[in-house]
């Protein structure tokens, strides 16, 4: 049997909600690179997107049993698991004490757009670009620049529920195109 058709998805969130290591194994292997990459497109820093992205897999461990497949596919749920937690890092204090202690070789290695290369290896930019505009835009704030949507509505002047159902619809989008 196939790697990729070891697990369906339904499959594979019952092994999971049983706390079975195999499959807890496979989700990482199968996953982890998509999250590393939204974490570290908000983070902007490797250690740093390192310990969330741990974090990430360590909440999706325990609260798996909180998963509702009728409310949306398992790859949306990590991502949203993924870009809420980098967030909160970033706006947390030890965030912000690590930034003031940046050498400058570090700060202009990180503003190199070197997340972005990440992006582009498994093909999420490219995915993206294929998006309407309107989309397009909600996805990079939301998903790439780690704007909360209530930011987003500000920031574009569109009402909550407007941001709300159109990251909604684009998420769609996306699983089509993959």
């Amino acid at each position: 049997m196939s790697d990729a058709a070891k697990y369906t998805e339904n499959g594979l969130v019952a092994l999971l909600k049983q706390r079975d290591v195999p499959a807890f194994e496979y989700l990482y292997e199968h996953y982890s690179a998509a999250l590393y990459t939204v974490i570290l497109n908000i983070v902007d820093e490797k250690e740093a997107g390192n310990d969330v992205l741990q974090d990430v897999f360590v909440k999706i461990w325990r609260q798996i049993d909180q998963y509702n497949e009728q409310k949306g596919r398992l790859f949306t749920w990590l991502l949203n698991i993924a870009r809420n937690a980098a967030i909160d890092f970033k706006r947390s204090r030890q965030f912000r004490n690590s930034r003031q202690n940046l050498e400058l070789t570090d700060s202009v290695y990180y503003s190199t757009g070197v997340t972005q290369l990440d992006t582009d290896k498994i093909g999420l930019a490219g995915l993206v670009e294929k998006l309407p505009e309107e989309y397009r835009k909600l996805i990079r704030l939301s998903y790439f620049g780690g704007y909360t949507h209530e930011e987003i509505a500000s920031a574009e002047n569109i009402p909550l529920g407007t941001v709300k159902t159109r990251i909604r619809k684009a998420l769609s989008e996306l699983r089509k195109l993959m």
